[in-house]
């Protein structure tokens, strides 16, 4: 039986290879562990909006991803059934952006996460608040941590 830590990184690496929209935008996985995941990625040109700032849909797509990764780290396939952000300040062009996902709650079947997104200075750029729901199965084998997908 692998320990909590072996099968959160083998759980994110299960996800990670399935996970086009999260490479598309250039994401990383900094760190992963029972009930929490960091993500970061690089503000491009390409992710500019009309104002010349961080599009808001790149901020929750961050959030979004480090909450799937922090949900689904305890080896329970999970899924989003709703979130909610709130944007404070912008990201720019080259800021690298940190979204911290930890684990508020977690039930049987229900889970609350809170995740925050900070430039690189430590601004705090976006909260973001969401639920999970654990639909069954696993992702990996909790005794070698071989993907089941």
């Amino acid at each position: 039986m692998l320990a909590p830590q072996q099968l959160a990184e083998a759980a994110a690496g299960a996800m990670w290879s399935g996970d086009r929209a999260s490479q598309a935008v250039g994401m990383r996985i900094d760190a992963v562990s029972p009930g929490r995941a960091e993500l970061s990625m690089t503000v491009r040109e390409d992710m500019l909006n009309g104002h010349q700032l961080c599009h808001g849909g790149f901020l929750f797509t961050l959030a979004d991803s480090a909450f799937a990764f922090a949900c689904n780290s305890e080896n329970h396939s999970t899924v989003a059934s709703g979130a909610r952000i709130e944007f404070l300040a912008p990201g720019k062009l080259g800021d690298t952006l940190t979204a911290v996902a930890k684990q508020v709650h977690q039930g049987h079947r229900t889970g609350l996460y809170d995740v925050e997104v900070r430039n690189q200075d430590g601004k705090t750029l976006a909260v973001f608040r969401g639920n999970a729901h654990r639909i069954g199965g696993n992702l990996v084998d909790p005794e070698n941590g071989d993907s089941l997908k």
